[in-house]
C-alpha cells in the first residue's frame, strides 16, 4: 500500500507569499505608469523651454497665418472670391496646378527607380548618384532657374537652335515645369531610399525563389512595404511644387496670364498695392499648405499604426 504524502503550506508562509506578490505587482504597475525622464532639469526649466517654444510657435506661425486670412477677408467674402476669380489670378492657379501635376509624377517615377537601384544593386558611382539626388536641396532655387536660362535662353547653349525651330522653353510653361521639377527632385527618392535600405531584400528574394517575376515582386512585395513613405514623399513634393518661388521667378518672365504662378501672382499684386487680392491668393496657398499638413499627419499616423500592428 502506497501512502500518499500531502504537503501543507504553513499559513504564515502563505500570507507572506501573497503580500510579496502583491507588493511586486503594485511596484511593477507603478513603475509602468511612472514617466521616465531622460533629463535632470528642474520643473521651472522645463516650463521655460515649453513657454519659449509656444511663444516662437505663436509669433512665427500662428500670427502670420492668422494675418493672411484676416487681411484676405478684410473687405468681405464677396471681394475675396472676386479676387480669386480674376482672370490673371485664375490663370496663375491653373498654371500652378499644371506644373505640380507634371513635376510630381515625374519625380515619383524617378524616386521609385532611384530608390530601387540604390537600395538593391551595387554599381560604380552609387555614392556619387546619391549625392547628386541631394543637389537641389543645397543649391539655391534661383541658381537652379538660372541653369535653365543658361541652357535654353536666347543666349544659352541650345537657345539659338530652339529659336530657329520655334520652340520656347524659357519664359514659357515648359521652363516653369522644368524649374519646378528641379526643386522638387529629391523628395520622393529621399523618402524611399533609407527605408528600402533598412528593409533589405529578404522578402524579395523569397518571392523570387517562389517564381515571381520582377513586376510581381515590385507590386506585391516591395510597394506595399514602402507605400506610406511613398505617399509622404509625394505630399512633400507637391507642397514644394505649389509654393516654389525662386527658380520659377527666374524662368517665367512674369508675363501676366501666361507664366505667373500663384507665388509670383502674390508678389505682383502686393507690389501694385492690391493688398486684398494679394492676401486672397496667399490664403489659397496657405489652405493648400494646411491640407498638405493634414495629409502628412494622417500618413504619419497610419505608418505608425501599421508599425505597431506588425510588431
Amino acid at each position: 500500500m502506497v501512502e500518499r504524502q500531502t504537503h501543507r503550506t504553513h499559513p504564515i508562509t502563505l500570507m507572506a507569499g501573497i503580500v510579496t506578490f502583491l507588493g511586486q505587482s503594485q511596484s511593477h504597475h507603478q513603475s509602468a505608469r511612472r514617466p521616465t525622464h531622460a533629463n535632470t532639469e528642474s520643473r521651472w526649466v522645463q516650463r521655460l523651454l515649453i513657454a519659449l517654444m509656444l511663444l516662437f510657435f505663436a509669433l512665427f506661425l500662428i500670427l502670420p497665418l492668422a494675418t493672411v486670412f484676416i487681411e484676405a477677408l478684410a473687405k468681405g467674402v464677396k471681394v475675396y472670391f472676386q479676387a480669386l476669380n480674376d482672370s490673371t489670378t485664375a490663370s496663375a492657379i491653373r498654371l500652378t496646378l499644371i506644373a505640380a501635376s507634371v513635376a510630381v509624377p515625374c519625380n515619383t517615377l524617378f524616386g521609385i527607380a532611384a530608390a530601387w537601384a540604390i537600395s538593391r544593386f551595387h554599381f560604380r558611382g552609387k555614392n556619387f548618384l546619391t549625392t547628386l539626388i541631394d543637389l537641389p536641396l543645397w543649391v539655391s532655387p534661383v541658381v537652379g532657374g538660372l541653369i535653365y536660362v543658361l541652357l535654353f535662353g536666347s543666349q544659352g547653349l541650345v537657345g539659338p537652335w530652339l529659336i530657329d525651330h520655334n520652340i520656347r522653353i524659357i519664359f514659357a510653361v515648359p521652363g516653369i515645369i522644368l524649374a519646378t521639377t528641379f526643386v522638387t527632385f529629391p523628395f520622393v527618392a529621399r523618402s524611399l531610399i533609407p527605408l528600402m535600405q533598412a528593409q533589405g531584400m529578404a522578402e524579395e528574394e523569397a518571392a523570387m525563389t517562389l517564381g515571381a517575376n520582377g513586376w510581381q515582386i515590385f507590386f506585391r512585395v516591395t510597394l506595399p512595404k514602402v507605400k506610406w513613405a511613398l505617399f509622404y514623399g509625394i505630399i512633400l513634393c507637391n507642397a514644394r511644387a505649389m509654393g516654389e518661388f525662386g527658380a520659377v521667378s527666374v524662368v517665367s518672365g512674369h508675363i501676366r496670364g501666361l507664366t505667373n504662378t500663384m507665388p509670383l501672382q502674390v508678389e505682383i499684386l502686393y507690389n501694385e498695392y492690391a493688398f486684398t487680392a494679394a492676401f486672397a491668393v496667399a490664403s489659397a496657398l496657405a489652405l493648400l499648405a494646411l491640407v498638405t499638413l493634414g495629409l502628412k499627419t494622417l500618413i504619419e499616423w497610419q505608418a505608425a499604426h501599421q508599425l505597431r500592428s506588425n510588431s
